[in-house]
């Protein structure tokens, strides 16, 4: 069984964008549905059609999320020490004379824009057990870049 780490504020997102497909999404559905009824033919109603399609991907998210959270596995700050890097660990790390941050999440969380890598991404993999001081070296298309992580927090 896969898990996805979530911190606990995204596992309530994600618990709220549930709950609101279940009520009011599929009650948006099913008015559509009775509106593109009334327009007749079935077979040649393009608003049927429309409310079909919206109805399966409502549906399908519901599904996917149900599952997501199934497999949830909330990470705790509590039980991450701090000498080493895990999931829901933010790192400093210096790249050539440049200085990063990241924190590292589950995949459904990640944000590289917002320094928020996946712990399956390349990079995510290469930091993950290391400590303060160690060289993390990760091959990208462009080369291979090396980081020296200062600090875990």
């Amino acid at each position: 069984m896969d898990k996805y780490y979530l911190t606990k504020e995204r596992f309530e997102e994600l618990k709220k964008e549930l709950d609101d497909l279940k009520n009011k999404g599929r009650q948006n559905v099913a008015e559509h549905l009775k509106r593109a009824k009334e327009f007749g033919d079935l077979s040649e109603n393009s608003e049927y059609t429309e409310a079909r399609e919206e109805q399966g991907f409502v549906e399908s998210r519901i599904f996917e999320l149900e599952e997501l959270m199934k497999k949830a596995v909330i990470i705790k700050k509590s039980e991450m020490g701090v000498d080493q890097v895990e999931i829901g660990s933010t790192i400093t790390a210096k790249k050539g004379e440049q200085i990063v941050r990241y924190t590292l999440v589950g995949s459904y969380e990640a944000k590289p824009e917002e320094g928020k890598i996946s712990d399956a991404s390349p990079l995510g993999r290469a930091f993950l057990h290391r400590k303060v001081g160690d060289s993390v070296t990760v091959t990208v298309p462009a080369g291979t870049i090396t980081y020296q992580i200062s600090k875990i927090e």
